[in-house]
């Protein structure tokens, strides 16, 4: 049977922040045009956002330490 590895406190934490990452970098590039073609402007601006308070609400944790949430509060200010 599989089991899932555990992760340490500081792990978890260390992959919420990548996951962060993602959607900055997401809403980065979708902002800069960089999406696929065939998506609507209305489908570019919900996945926008999904990521906006996706990273909304984990900014809001109260686990982070000094993680530099400066390129975050960016792509959430827009």
């Amino acid at each position: 049977m599989f089991k899932p590895p555990v992760l340490t406190e500081e792990e978890k934490i260390a992959k919420h922040y990548e996951s962060m990452g993602h959607s900055v970098e997401l809403i980065n590039n979708f902002r800069a045009g960089n999406h696929p073609d065939d998506m609507e402007a209305e489908q570019v601006n919900h996945v926008i956002e999904q990521n906006v308070r996706h990273l909304e609400i984990m900014v809001a944790k109260d686990y982070w330490t000094d993680e530099d949430m400066t390129e975050v509060n960016a792509a959430i200010e827009g």
